[in-house]
């Protein structure tokens, strides 16, 4: 199973990678490793031009594609999602989301802006084909706090919330299990079967 976590922000310090980094970590402790990347990952030219054709965006849509889980996180500007965000997703196929559970997370200045996911992500993720769109976690400034040296704290408010959107997310994939060592005798029983 591949969970991928896309980050709209181009700081790797940035509020919303906060968010993002602790529920790929969390869901890596459960189901395995998660794959990462964001609008640093395209040129900028690539994403100024909406370069479709470019070997940066072929590269993202390959390792988009394959997603059963798609975490994305954005700070909000200006009551919307970050542009280059969206830049990034208009690089995927009409369909890259179909069939994959999305969680998308954001920060923003205030609560003044928490309605963002409801009314600029979520629309454009619907327009990729994305029909699992789980509830979103928004926090604000005062919520995700980042020093100096990129060391987070979290406030307990918006743990709790983070928490409960990885587990729904747990919910909705398969257990991980540990590889079973091969059963010689049952498999030479299937192989005597099949013939």
């Amino acid at each position: 199973m591949s969970i991928i976590a896309i980050a709209g922000s181009p700081s790797a310090r940035s509020r919303s990678n906060v968010l993002l980094r602790y529920a790929a970590q969390a869901l890596s402790q459960q189901h395995g490793s998660v794959d990462s990347l964001g609008i640093r990952d395209v040129s900028a030219e690539d994403l100024v031009h909406g370069n479709y054709a470019s070997e940066d965006a072929a590269r993202l849509r390959q390792r988009v594609t394959p997603a059963r889980v798609v975490l994305i996180a954005t700070p909000v500007y200006k009551a919307s999602f970050a542009g280059g965000l969206k830049a990034l997703l208009d690089l995927l196929d009409q369909t890259a989301l179909a069939g994959k559970i999305v969680l998308p997370l954001a920060t923003g200045g205030s609560a003044a802006h928490l309605l963002a996911l409801e009314y600029s992500l979520k629309p454009v993720l619907s327009a990729l084909g994305a029909r699992h769109i789980l509830a979103g976690v928004y926090a604000t400034e005062a919520q995700v706090q980042v020093d100096e040296q990129g060391n987070a704290q979290l406030d307990e408010d918006i743990r709790v919330r983070l928490d409960a959107a990885i587990e729904a997310v747990s919910q909705l994939l398969p257990a991980r299990t540990a590889p079973r060592p091969y059963d010689l005798g049952r498999l030479a029983s299937q192989l005597q079967l099949a013939v």
